[in-house]
């Protein structure tokens, strides 16, 4: 299958969906990556690492990094430019233009014969506006043009989760996977965003009130919602499948 990883910023495949992009690609499975910016309004790093006019370019080249890590196929950049963050840690959308992402979007699943789409969640998981343009967008390209193509979002609710702050409460999962198997690539593909590792650390630091490293915020379990599609095609997925450890149709099914 040819599987599309779509989000908004460098960082976001890895650590919001790297553990099950590793396993796909390690099945044999077409992992694509589409990214909306090159991340050129986040943080330069701590010490900064560049200045914010090299930012993008130093992005770019973390996430070719971390897509090769993961075992991604292929990865192309749209030409949208990530807003600096604004006062009191105000955040924006890349774009208000989702006609136009929009057509991009499709122009990209028509060329690549995407079989499987993968999101940002309906809530931008902790309210991110560009977070929030992805999932919009992608809902309404399916819509109008794709409504049999299989998606899904990441960062799915579930009781279970160690990061209540990341999920999108209103996406319910509809399984929970373990990606124990691929900790190891997940790990050394969020070590290629070098210039985020003091935010990715930043909150548990601060929790621990001790410095902590990359390696101990990366999620293990990951969690996925069924947004649209006939049948939930990943699921089947012989190394999905024996990974999985909260499904909730057998649950509903008890």
């Amino acid at each position: 299958m040819n599987i599309l990883a779509f989000f908004a910023h460098p960082d976001d495949e890895t650590m919001l969906g790297g553990g099950l992009f590793a396993l796909l690609s390690k099945a044999g499975q077409k992992v694509h990556y589409l990214c909306c910016t090159r991340g050129e309004g986040g943080e330069c790093g701590d010490p900064p690492i560049c200045s914010q006019e090299q930012l993008g370019q130093v992005r770019a080249k973390e996430l070719a990094c971390a897509v090769k890590e993961l075992g991604g196929i292929s990865l192309d950049f749209l030409n949208y430019v990530d807003p600096l963050v604004g006062k009191e840690n105000a955040l924006f959308s890349f774009t208000k233009d989702h006609k136009k992402l929009s057509l991009e979007l499709a122009d990209y699943l028509k060329k690549y014969e995407i079989d499987v789409l993968i999101t940002h969640g309906s809530n931008g998981e902790y309210g991110h506006p560009g977070h929030l343009t992805v999932y919009q967008v992608a809902k309404d390209t399916i819509e109008r043009e794709f409504s049999a193509l299989n998606w899904y979002t990441t960062q799915a609710f579930y009781e279970e989760s160690s990061k209540p702050h990341l999920l999108n409460k209103h996406d319910a999962a509809d399984w929970v996977i373990d990606t124990t198997a691929v900790l190891e690539e997940k790990i050394k593909a969020a070590m290629c965003h070098k210039s985020q590792k003091a935010l990715f650390v930043r909150r548990k630091s601060k929790e621990s009130g001790k410095p902590v490293r990359v390696a101990d915020v990366i999620q293990i379990e990951e969690s996925y919602f069924f947004a649209n599609g006939n049948s939930d095609v990943l699921k089947n997925i012989p190394v999905v499948k024996e990974n999985i450890i909260f499904d909730r149709k057998q649950k509903n099914e008890v």
